[in-house]
């Protein structure tokens, strides 16, 4: 299957502060908060959803195409790069005149995160135009992740528009979000991802309950940290799959966007849901592991290990005949 993949590319600039936010936090006084937190460390580390996405199903055997605007900077830092060794499709990126977004994350020690997004480049993604795209080479399977706004609506109408099967993941965007956009984000999507609280935020910000929100997609696919992963059918089904057990918990960071990887390598293989959320939260488990979101390695030893030890020798035998690991 040809995925592509549109979302968003920046640097991310992770920090660590050794105590909880929520020690700093006066209920009563939030609208007056002005707060500074002293960090420990300072990790500089590729990123950005769309990326992390196409370089975690570049891991899991899959060329994906990445749809995405960047700047001057991406190929002078050596993004580019790395991106096309580890197996990821980049020769429709836009090149915009400004920098390469850029994402500045802190994380304390009970793993709540303070992220602040300067967009640059990314702005110019409303400038992609995918029909062309589809065109020159058609798209199987679209997934739309946090970009541009105007951007994210123009992929989606296309998608729509063309027949293209699309994944809607609005997940960063939804705060800012007003209901008409992300009614028009949703509607009609293949599969659509988000975590609890996101799923959450979908509802009250539409004024749709979660049988609504279900009527105008496919697949709902909802994210559960520690407590693994629902996926809701169109058909009414729900399928409950645990998180892998015994994780160390280093970083969360891309955590979402590995399992998104993962799960539509699982469908693209023809697995089923239950066995493509499997490959997600495996996939995860090792991001999380890990400080940034693209310093993993997918290798069929260890990645079919671990779906045994969590899933059993029958998961890890349908799994390993459906995906080509190295």
């Amino acid at each position: 299957m040809r995925i592509a993949v549109a979302g968003s590319v920046a640097t991310d600039h992770l920090m660590t502060f050794t105590g909880k936010f929520a020690d700093s936090l006066v209920p009563d006084q939030l609208d007056k908060v002005a707060l500074s937190f002293l960090v420990q460390d300072l990790d500089i580390r590729r990123g950005g959803c769309g990326a992390n996405i196409a370089f975690g199903l570049a891991q899991l055997g899959h060329a994906p195409r990445l749809v995405a605007s960047v700047g001057p900077d991406f190929e002078e830092s050596g993004y580019l790069a790395w991106l096309r060794e580890a197996g990821v499709d980049t020769s429709t990126l836009h090149v915009s005149e400004q920098h390469t977004a850029r994402c500045t994350i802190t994380t304390d020690e009970s793993q709540a995160q303070i992220v602040t997004f300067y967009a640059g480049a990314m702005s110019d993604a409303r400038h992609i135009d995918v029909e062309a795209l589809h065109a020159a080479d058609p798209i199987e399977l679209l997934l739309i992740g946090p970009d541009d706004p105007d951007g994210m609506v123009r992929h989606t109408e296309a998608a729509r528009r063309l027949g293209i099967p699309f994944a809607a993941d609005p997940s960063q965007q939804l705060a800012w979000a007003d209901g008409d956009l992300i009614r028009e984000l949703v509607d009609g999507a293949a599969y659509l991802f988000s975590n609890d609280y996101e799923d959450a935020l979908i509802q009250q910000k539409t004024g749709w309950s979660a049988a609504d929100v279900q009527a105008h997609v496919g697949t709902r696919v909802v994210t559960r940290g520690k407590d693994g992963v629902t996926v809701f059918t169109a058909e009414g089904e729900q399928v409950d799959v645990p998180a892998v057990p015994g994780i160390t918990a280093v970083d969360p960071t891309g955590v979402g966007d590995s399992f998104r990887a993962g799960f539509l390598a699982g469908i693209a293989a023809d697995l089923s849901l239950e066995r493509s959320a499997q490959v997600g939260c495996t996939i995860a488990a090792g991001v999380v592991e890990t400080i940034g979101t693209q310093e993993y390695r997918v290798t069929r030893e260890g990645f079919l290990g671990r779906v045994k030890q969590a899933y059993g020798p029958e998961a890890a035998d349908e799994i390993g005949a459906a995906l080509h690991l190295l």
